[in-house]
């Protein structure tokens, strides 16, 4: 659960939103690196009064600037493209929910299971109690096991919708007409929010 004032992400609590923190950990290092250079190789250029001619027409530096960047991007697309593979794996989902999104609140069905549906309000504000969140905190929560690979159906009644958690690394449109389909895991018991 992310709290007031958070600068960075929530908790991972699957192994797609640890892989994910990770290559954001790993892109951030680059980005900032490349900073730490530019920027010290701007301050030279102007505190420095001398001027080397030969290097700045010279064929080898011209070369390292142009594959360099292309080195970089590399080590930046390998980790991405790994992990857009996984997000997309489904391996034998032990469970799968239907979702749809209506226009003020979501309607879930354990597919595996016969009449096991409901509907998920979102809680007024003035009928919140001391400590929930507000347009947080719902009156059916979905309960799902740990350590199970679920399948999640995600599609829309009406207009576009966002079924997100963030803390389980997921986000999935609703759009109406279409099915689209995400797999989770929690990798530890609590309570999300999304």
């Amino acid at each position: 659960m992310a709290y007031p004032m958070q600068l960075g992400f929530q908790d991972a609590t699957s192994p797609i939103m640890e892989e994910l923190l990770h290559f954001h950990d790993h892109t951030l290092m680059i980005v900032f690196l490349i900073s730490s250079l530019v920027l010290y190789i701007i301050s030279l250029m102007l505190t420095t009064k001398l001027t080397h001619t030969s290097t700045m027409d010279a064929q080898e530096v011209e070369t390292i600037w142009t594959i360099l960047p292309a080195i970089i991007l590399i080590l930046i697309a390998l980790p991405s493209l790994r992990i857009l593979y996984m997000m997309d794996e489904i391996n034998n989902p032990s469970l799968t929910v239907k979702t749809m999104g209506h226009q003020w609140y979501w309607s879930y069905e354990y597919t595996d299971y016969e009449d096991l549906s409901f509907d998920s309000y979102m809680i007024p504000t003035s009928e919140l109690k001391p400590g929930e969140l507000r347009l947080l905190e719902v009156d059916n929560r979905v309960v799902l096991p740990m350590e199970m690979t679920i399948r999640m159906l995600v599609s829309s009644e009406d207009v576009l919708h966002s079924w997100a958690v963030p803390s389980l690394g997921l986000k999935t449109d609703a759009i109406p007409g279409r099915l689209n389909q995400t797999t989770l895991m929690s990798s530890r018991p609590g309570l999300y929010y999304g």
